[in-house]
This record gives structure tokens, C-alpha cells and sequence, in this order.
């Protein structure tokens, strides 16, 4: 019996080791299960993932449903990549519905076209991909002077770290710090401040002193409790809602849900009630999330649709840095 007994103690442990050597090549990565830290709150679903040793942080959340969804291959997350890594002084021209890239070109150049001679630039562009004249063409300078990665990755390890400790999904802290003031701490023109972009307001209500001379949203460790106070109490609870008011069940782990959630961080509960009122999904999927990306309603704006966009596209070029720092 006591033989019986060890031979199926060490076919559980190998079943338990090809589970987690599969789920990290799923996020392309060479990774290993992170199942626990010490005294903090940590659920095996949330996908938390532990950093070979050399690399600059310890931890981070699996990204594989980003994959399983087939995002990566969108012309949405293309776009984005290449915005995102491309340096101030180029841009890239795209259709406006779609986000398909067709040409990229120093902003120098762009910029010394007065706008009649920018549109018929815009048509010998359509006429060279056989688009219709009324088809939509933007042109979106580079930012890689903002979402830098390599500043934002060292940070990600406390912020897990901070959201595990509130019971707050790290997925959250994850991609807020890789897409709102990544790796340095910034005011925005409408007052947030911090890591994680917190309105005064806000901050406030979530805890932290915000007066004339204190602001601890300046406060890594602060504002972190604060913001997964503010998921915790406020954009999950309110997403949540707006999920049982239209009768669509949800798991929290899922990938769209969590980006709806991150629009609601963004936008407001209000903005993407409205957002979701105008087409009135009956099914929890991704195909909420790509139904947001064109749509308007109240506040929830272009800036709005694009912020799911570009959450994925950040996580996925973390993805791609991890996987460059991990080679020998």
C-alpha cells in the first residue's frame, strides 16, 4: 500500500510540473509557477508568475489569455506596438477603423505639409491600398519617450506584491504601471499624480493626504494600497453591476472582463455604463472589449477606446523585453 501510495505522490508532482512548464510556454516565456508569497493573500488563478533570477524583477501575472484570444495578431496591437516603441521623431499614418498601419515617416517631413498637401497625401496613400476616399487616415507620432519598458518592469514586482496584500487581482497593477506614468512619476494636464494616476479627489477618499505641501500619491507603496483600494471598492464592485443589471456572468480571471474593469478605471463607471447602454452586449467575451474600441458615448471617447488597446500592446512588448533579458 505505502508503495502504491509513493508511486502516485510522484505521478501527482510530475502531472503538477508539466501543468506549469505548459502554462509557461503559453506566455512564450521561460517561466516557472509563482504559487505563493510569504504572509500575503495570493490566488493560484491570478496567474502570478516568478522571474528567472537575473532578470529585473521577481514577478509578474501570466499574460497567456492575451495569446488564447488571438490579440496578439490584431492590427490594433501592431499599431500600438510600433506607436509605442517608435522614438518622438517618426509616426506612423493608419486606417482610422482598424488601425492597419500603411506607412511610416519622420515627423519632420509630416509636419512641414500644410494641411491641403497632408490630405492629398492621405489619398495617394488610399489610392495606393485601393481604400475609398472616405476612409478614415490618421497619423500618431512615437512614444517610446513614455511607455518605457524597462523602467516600468523593476516596479511591477511591488506592485503584484501591493495588490496580492489587498486581495486585488495583480493584473491590475500590472498593466496600470506599464501604461500610466511607466517607470517615472508624472502629473497628467488634468491633476493625476503617481504610479497609478490618481485624481486628488480620489486619493483622498481612498486614504492618502493630498494638500498644499503633502502628496502621497507621490508615494509608491501609498498610492499602490490606494489604488487597489479604489479596484477593490469601486471598479470592480461597479462592473460587476453593470454585468448582473444585463444578466452576463463573468469570471473575474477572464482577460475581457479585466480589461473592463481597466476601462472603468480609466473612464469612470458612469462614461462606460453609457459606453456599454449603446449596443447592449448579452455575453461575456472579447468581443466586448473590441466593441468598446469603437465606441462613443458620453465622456468615453477616443482616449477611452484606445485604452484597452494599448494596456494589451505594453504587456505584450513586456513580453517581448522578458523574453530578450531571459536569453543566455
Amino acid at each position: 500500500m505505502a508503495g502504491i501510495l509513493q508511486y502516485l505522490s510522484k505521478i501527482n508532482s510530475i502531472v503538477l510540473l508539466l501543468m506549469n512548464r505548459i502554462l509557461a510556454c503559453i506566455t512564450g516565456l521561460c517561466l516557472t509557477a509563482f504559487t505563493a508569497f510569504s504572509q500575503e493573500t495570493v490566488r493560484q488563478d491570478w496567474g502570478i508568475l516568478k522571474m528567472p533570477g537575473k532578470l529585473d524583477t521577481s514577478t509578474i501575472v501570466s499574460t497567456w489569455q492575451i495569446y488564447a484570444e488571438g490579440l496578439d495578431t490584431l492590427p490594433h496591437m501592431v499599431y500600438w506596438r510600433k506607436v509605442i516603441t517608435l522614438p518622438p521623431d517618426s509616426g506612423v499614418l493608419s486606417i482610422g477603423s482598424n488601425r492597419q498601419m500603411l506607412a511610416t515617416m519622420a515627423c519632420k517631413d509630416w509636419d512641414k505639409k500644410t494641411d491641403p498637401e497632408k490630405e492629398v497625401y492621405r489619398d495617394s496613400v488610399r489610392k495606393q491600398h485601393g481604400l475609398t476616399d472616405s476612409t478614415s487616415i490618421f497619423f500618431a507620432t512615437g512614444k517610446n519617450d513614455f511607455f518605457n519598458i524597462p523602467l516600468s518592469v523593476p516596479e511591477i514586482d511591488r506592485g503584484v506584491r501591493a495588490f496580492a496584500n489587498e486581495g486585488v487581482d495583480p493584473f491590475y497593477a500590472q498593466a496600470i504601471l506599464l501604461i500610466e506614468s511607466p517607470g517615472k512619476v508624472r502629473k497628467s494636464h488634468v491633476g493625476a499624480y503617481g504610479s497609478f494616476q490618481l485624481m486628488p479627489a480620489v486619493a483622498r477618499k481612498m486614504g492618502l493626504k493630498v494638500t498644499k505641501t503633502v502628496d502621497e500619491r507621490a508615494d509608491f507603496d501609498k498610492s499602490a494600497k490606494a489604488a487597489a483600494r479604489l479596484l477593490n471598492t469601486v471598479c470592480i464592485p461597479y462592473t460587476n453591476a453593470m454585468l448582473d443589471k444585463r444578466g452576463i456572468a463573468y469570471k473575474p480571471t477572464d482577460l475581457w472582463y479585466r480589461l473592463l474593469v481597466m476601462h472603468v478605471y480609466h473612464a469612470g463607471a458612469g462614461n462606460v455604463e453609457k459606453a456599454l447602454a449603446s449596443f447592449e452586449p448579452c455575453e461575456g467575451n472579447i468581443e466586448i472589449i473590441k466593441t468598446l474600441w469603437h465606441t462613443k458615448a458620453g465622456q468615453f471617447g477616443k482616449a477611452s477606446q484606445n485604452y484597452s488597446q494599448v494596456a494589451v500592446a505594453a504587456l505584450l512588448e513586456m513580453d517581448a523585453y522578458l523574453k530578450a533579458k531571459s536569453q543566455p
